[in-house]
């Protein structure tokens, strides 16, 4: 029965990097939003009507036989709030994993613009996220989706029965971490590296 976590806040909030924290603690596997538009982008181009629909299929076979194969899951994830259509994709994920016996987590991290913009420019984002490294251009959408969209949800709005929400401005990775698992007691399962984080 596997479990999906969802990492979950605006650009160079430090997802990532959360993410991976959780994923080395517990050994979860990983799958970062840019995983799916790093590879869409290589073979089809930034943005093309073709890389968009292999982003979409990736990510949904990737759900798809993480709960065929009882494999728990961390997904990173930017949203935008105000759209009825992110509701629906974000409940479809939940109801997927949780009628098939298991459990949904979402964590909504925030943090201040002006220390996203810090961390935007990061060697290590550099290093993860090939469509980061134009940093004029990664600047100018993080601030114009700031301004487009609703990226976090309200002080007293909640989605989910399992939702937490964290300010991490300046807080570490691995306190981030360490607070989601206990929150949600989430237990480390018995894997070797190999299974969860092969060729990290």
């Amino acid at each position: 029965m596997a479990n999906l976590i969802i990492v979950c806040g605006p650009q160079a909030v430090g997802k990532m990097t959360v993410a991976e924290s959780i994923r080395d603690k517990i050994k979860y596997n990983l799958m970062t939003n840019h995983d799916s538009i790093e590879i869409s982008d290589r073979i089809f181009g930034f943005a093309t009507p073709a890389q968009k629909e292999l982003n979409v299929i990736f990510r949904e076979k990737v759900f798809e036989l993480a709960v065929k194969h009882d494999i728990d899951l961390l997904f990173t994830y930017v949203c935008a709030f105000e759209m009825a259509e992110e509701k629906e994709y974000l409940t479809g994920l939940e109801k997927l994993f949780t009628s098939n016996g298991g459990n949904f987590y979402f964590v909504e991290l925030y943090s201040d613009l002006e220390i996203r913009l810090q961390r935007n420019e990061t060697p290590y984002r550099m290093q993860r996220k090939a469509s980061k490294r134009d940093v004029e251009w990664s600047r100018a959408d993080l601030l114009s989706t700031a301004q487009k969209h609703k990226l976090n949800t309200d002080k007293d709005e909640f989605w989910f029965k399992n939702h937490m929400k964290i300010d991490n401005s300046r807080l570490e990775p691995d306190t981030v971490a360490d607070m989601v698992i206990r929150e949600f007691k989430l237990a480390v399962r018995d894997r070797a590296e190999k299974e969860y984080r092969f060729g990290v």
